[in-house]
């Protein structure tokens, strides 16, 4: 039996945490979705938007590509179970998952078909089954076409929640991280041993009440920790500096840098190949992000090949102390959050001293400077303190990214070459809606 993992049409809404990478590729609480399919034991294919779809096939090949050789007919490769990419990547979701599998592996032909509900469309078990070739057929145009037909299905009642909108990705890491967190201890005190079924996480030892280290982890003289509320995960390859505090709980991935005198707290993920110093409070940083000067990043999102100039800080707090509402491209949106800083998209920079107001969104590929007081668009130099606001044409950020890369030893490949265009192209509506604020 196979498990399809679908992108709908709400990924769109996602940006730009989603314009740059696989809804199922998103980290939360120190896990992404597609590292909790891996274990189930059955084909996992994965239908996403078309200009992501080339790196899907190359950077997970786990989370197979719908295409005219799928069409096999064996029964293994029957489509019983569908899931929404947009899945939060929780313990309680893997557990609800692992059930709805088996329920989908033990279907018999008198089988109802069943819908599973959240706020809206999230999984569904198919019976009869579908093939791989009829799913192919659909592809991604064709999603809102089956989830209209799976609404037909009985509802099943369980929890499985989704991440809708930006903001919520931040609430949810911070709602779920101690539990995740726990959760990997524990598998990790089992790493050794051959287990199916379950995430593969790294092994880990305590070092301290609380604090866990993989191979490779270093701590530097004079770090405190404090984990009261929740543990410090520190996988393989990561290195803490001296005089450094970390707060649990916190994650911080293989091969990541916490620079010394760093303040890392409540609620922190770090993945892998990261960067760190200064303050960091209740945020997100995906793979090869750098903000290692001092500063302040709270309650946040970064993507992946962010550079925070130096002195870069972001408000997470109103002077009212009211709630933060958020301006999407799809309109207003109330969070319920107090505390939230800005969600910026995958390649952008800061430059020196610069200063993210409260609740901002900073698209991909941007460059800004001095105060940001406004969302930014994606592909713009945003300096409005100086009265400035100009498109940034595609070629350059190609170029920054072969520099970046380049300092990372990663080889520049064209699929990496053409996701710059695609998300240029992808994204000229946001600097449509600017206007004549634009200098080109």
């Amino acid at each position: 039996m196979s498990i399809v993992v679908f992108e709908d049409p709400q990924c769109e809404l996602l940006a730009p945490i989603t314009i740059a990478r696989l809804a199922a590729a998103v980290t939360c609480g120190s896990f992404r979705l597609v590292d909790l399919l891996e274990p189930m034991g059955s084909d996992v294919y994965g239908i996403s938007r078309p200009h992501l779809q080339t790196l899907q096939r190359i950077d997970f090949p786990t989370l197979r590509i719908l295409d005219d050789n799928s069409n096999d007919e064996k029964p293994e490769r029957r489509i019983r179970l569908l899931l929404n990419a947009r899945v939060a990547p929780t313990k309680q979701c893997f557990e609800t998952i692992q059930f709805l599998h088996r329920l989908a592996c033990q279907a018999t032909p008198d089988s109802v078909p069943m819908v599973i509900w959240d706020r809206e469309y999230v999984a569904a078990v198919i019976n009869p089954p579908w093939t791989v070739e009829q799913l192919f057929h659909y592809g991604y145009l064709g999603v809102e076409e089956w989830l209209e037909k799976a609404k037909a299905f009985d509802v099943y009642e369980c929890e499985l929640g989704t991440i809708s909108v930006p903001h919520e990705l931040i609430a949810c890491n911070m709602t779920c991280i101690r539990e995740s967190l726990e959760w990997r201890i524990e598998l990790g005190a089992n790493a050794s041993e051959e287990r199916s079924g379950t995430p593969q996480v790294s092994e880990l030892r305590q070092l301290a009440d609380g604090l866990f280290l993989a191979d490779g982890a270093s701590v530097g003289e004079y770090v405190l920790t404090d984990t009261r509320k929740g543990p410090i995960v520190i996988d393989s390859g990561a290195q803490i500096g001296p005089y450094t505090l970390l707060r649990g709980p916190i994650y911080i991935g293989k091969k990541a840098r916490i620079l010394e005198h760093s303040a890392i707290k409540d609620a922190v993920s770090l993945s892998h190949t990261t960067k760190i110093g200064g303050e960091v409070e209740a945020s997100i940083v995906e793979p090869y992000s750098n903000k290692q000067h001092h500063g302040f990043l709270g309650h946040s999102y970064l993507g992946s090949w962010i550079n925070l100039g130096a002195g870069t800080c972001n408000s997470d707090l109103k002077n009212t102390y009211g709630m933060v509402n958020m301006e999407y491209g799809f309109g207003r949106a109330s969070t319920n959050m107090q505390f939230l800083g800005c969600i910026m998209g995958d390649y952008s920079k800061t430059a020196i001293n610069t200063g993210i107001f409260t609740g901002k969104v900073i698209g991909v590929c941007s460059m800004m400077y001095g105060f940001v007081t406004s969302n930014v668009p994606s592909f713009v130099n945003y300096a409005r303190l100086f009265g400035q606001m100009a498109s940034l044409p595609p070629e350059v950020m190609v170029s920054t990214q072969q520099r970046m890369f380049a300092r990372r030893d990663i080889q520049q490949r064209g699929c990496d070459v053409q996701l710059i265009y695609d998300m240029h192209r992808i994204t000229q509506m946001e600097r449509d809606r600017h206007g004549d604020a634009l200098a080109l």
